[in-house]
């Protein structure tokens, strides 16, 4: 397929052969992410039961849950469960992902809170937003989500943005020229949710042309987002980088 045929980033739905590797030392720490990643480290010498990482897509949520169940055997409660999970108690370690998006059961969830509290169990929960802005019918829910020890998750420098570039592109068993990262990371939207779009859009179209990535081809992807976005062009200057 020639590459003007690929279109927008919308239509590039098929998911490429590759595994992120998500274990311990897979896991990039920057500024904005290390108290995170201490706390889920420090299990299980947690002060409180209840733990609430907070952070946009792609921020890093999901791997500390993989990482929190590796070190725990913590089990992935599903939208479905949280009730029964109260009922029938204990111990056993919980992760509850996208909390404030799955519409899990306001009342299950009440539950399975106050019965960490009262038998301190460990539960780990994840969430886009803040819980202020939680969608709940009732304040009961955000009362006992209050007491929960909450980290937030975000980018805060080129450095980060560059490794996750590095990471992704390792995941592909692609070597990337550092110059084309920089570039990129210059140029891009700031998040890791857009790092990750622009890593899988530039693999896609490198595949597509048959070539190494170069910084044609990732100027395309960036134009390509901004289309996506419904961002205007910038103007891109050189720097002395040719394609090969």
């Amino acid at each position: 397929m020639p590459p003007e045929d690929l279109g927008t980033t919308r239509q590039l739905a098929l998911e490429l052969d590759h595994t992120p590797a998500q274990g311990e030392a897979d896991f990039l720490v920057g500024e904005g992410n290390a108290l995170a990643h201490g706390r889920i480290m420090a299990f299980p010498h947690w002060s409180e039961p209840v733990t609430l990482l907070v952070g946009p897509a792609k921020s890093g949520k999901s791997h500390l849950a993989r990482i929190f169940a590796d070190r725990s055997g913590a089990r992935l409660a599903g939208v479905d469960d949280l009730a029964a999970l109260a009922t029938q108690g204990g111990r056993l370690p919980l992760i509850v992902e996208d909390v404030d998006r799955l519409g899990y059961d306001e009342a299950g969830l009440f539950h399975l809170l106050n019965q960490s509290l009262r038998e301190q169990r460990p539960i780990l929960l994840t969430a886009r937003e803040d819980i202020a802005n939680w969608p709940l019918l009732t304040d009961d829910v955000r009362s006992r989500a209050r007491r929960a020890t909450a980290f937030s998750l975000e980018l805060t420098d080129d450095i980060q943005l560059s490794q996750m570039f590095v990471k992704l592109f390792g995941d592909r068993q692609i070597k990337v020229d550092p110059r084309i990262i920089a570039y990129l990371v210059a140029r891009m939207e700031r998040s890791a949710q857009e790092v990750v779009l622009l890593a899988d859009l530039i693999d896609r179209l490198a595949l597509a042309k048959g070539s190494a990535i170069t910084r044609t081809i990732a100027a395309d992807a960036l134009d390509r987002r901004r289309i996506d976005r419904g961002d205007a062009r910038d103007e891109q200057d050189g720097d002395g980088l040719a394609d090969e």
